[in-house]
C-alpha cells in the first residue's frame, strides 16, 4: 500500500462490509482475505469481505425476500438521515458481497429450508442478477444474523486510497455448514485467524492491513467467541467513525474520536487513539500493545 497524498472533494459511497466470524479451537477466529493485487482498492490487502452498494440493493422487495421488514432494519442503523429502503439496501448488500467474495449465503427458503448454495453461485456466475437469483430460488435473506457493529467514513485525504467510502460493518456468524473461501477474483487467499493472531502477522509484516481492518481486528480482540461478540454489538449504537488525517512532525498520523486533535472528544471504540505512517503502513503510535490497552 502506498501513502495518499491527495484530497479528495466528491462524496464517499455508500458501502457494506461483513466481519465474518466463527469459534475455533481457541476461541474466537475472523475471516481476512487477501484483495487481488491490482484492485484498485486496497490491492494486496487482507480485508472483510464487502464493496459499494449497489442501485439494485435498496429496491429487493423487501416483504418477500427479508426476514425483517425495513423500518425494522433502518432502526437498527441508528441513523436518521436514511430512508428505509437504503437501510435495507445496506443490508442486501452486506449479504450479497458476503455471497460474492466469500460463498456464504445468508439466506433461507421461504419454507425455512437451507439454500442450494450451488445452484445459487451457478445462477450468478451465469450472469444472474443477485435479486433474481434470489427470485428464482424462493430465498429470504436472513438479516437477523447480521449485527452492525460501526460505521467508518474514509477522511478527505484518505489514508491509503484515492476513493472515499461511507461503510457499515456488519458482525455474522458464519453458518456452521457453510464453508467461507476466496473467490479467486476479487480476493485471491483467504484465512482464519483469531483477532490477535492476525494483528499479529500485521505487525511481522507478513500481511498488509489499513486501518478500519487494523481497529476492527483490536475491537474484536476483546471478545472470547463469536457469540460474545455479536452480542456485544446488539447491545450498542454503532460506532461512528470519521478518522482524522493530519501532519505530525512531517509523517501523517490518523487520529481518531477521542484523540486531542479530533473534534469528537468522546472515545467511539477502544484501543489506541492515533496510527502514525511508518515504513510504508500505519502503526499504533505507542506500539503493537496498545492494541489491547
Amino acid at each position: 500500500m502506498e501513502l495518499n497524498l491527495h484530497a479528495i472533494d466528491t462524496p464517499p459511497r455508500a458501502a457494506s462490509t461483513v466481519v465474518m466470524l466463527r469459534d475455533g479451537a481457541a476461541g474466537l477466529e475472523v475471516l481476512l482475505m487477501k484483495r487481488h493485487g491490482l484492485s484498485d482498492v486496497l490491492g494486496g490487502a487482507y480485508v472483510f469481505p464487502g464493496g459499494k452498494l449497489d442501485a439494485a440493493d435498496a429496491e429487493l422487495d423487501a416483504a418477500r425476500h427479508l426476514d425483517q421488514a425495513a423500518p425494522q432494519l433502518h432502526a437498527s442503523l441508528h441513523d436518521a438521515e436514511l430512508d428505509d429502503a437504503h437501510a435495507a439496501g445496506l443490508y442486501v448488500a452486506a449479504v450479497r458481497e458476503a455471497f460474492e467474495e466469500a460463498g456464504v449465503l445468508l439466506a433461507e427458503t421461504f419454507e425455512g429450508g437451507e439454500p442450494d448454495l450451488a445452484r445459487a453461485s451457478a445462477l450468478l456466475k451465469a450472469g444472474t442478477p443477485f435479486n433474481a437469483m434470489l427470485a428464482e430460488l424462493g430465498l429470504r435473506l436472513q438479516t437477523r444474523r447480521l449485527a452492525p457493529w460501526s460505521r467508518w467514513i474514509t477522511p478527505r485525504v484518505p489514508s491509503v486510497m484515492n476513493k472515499r467510502f461511507d461503510t457499515r460493518f456488519f458482525a455474522a456468524v458464519v453458518p456452521p455448514e457453510q464453508v467461507a473461501t476466496h473467490d479467486d477474483y476479487e480476493t485471491t487467499e483467504s484465512t482464519w485467524l483469531s483477532p490477535r493472531a492476525a494483528l499479529q502477522r500485521y505487525w511481522d509484516r507478513e500481511i498488509e492491513m489499513a486501518p478500519p481492518q487494523i481497529m476492527t481486528l483490536a475491537q474484536l480482540a476483546r471478545h472470547d467467541n463469536a457469540g460474545q461478540a455479536v452480542a456485544a454489538a446488539r447491545t450498542r449504537r454503532p460506532p461512528l467513525i470519521q478518522p482524522e488525517s493530519l501532519e505530525d512532525g512531517g509523517t501523517r498520523v490518523v487520529c481518531y474520536p477521542g484523540d486531542a486533535c479530533h473534534p469528537v472528544r468522546e472515545r467511539a471504540m477502544a484501543g489506541p487513539l492515533r496510527l502514525r505512517w511508518n515504513n510504508k503502513r500505519f502503526e499504533p503510535v505507542d506500539g503493537f500493545d496498545a492494541l489491547f490497552l
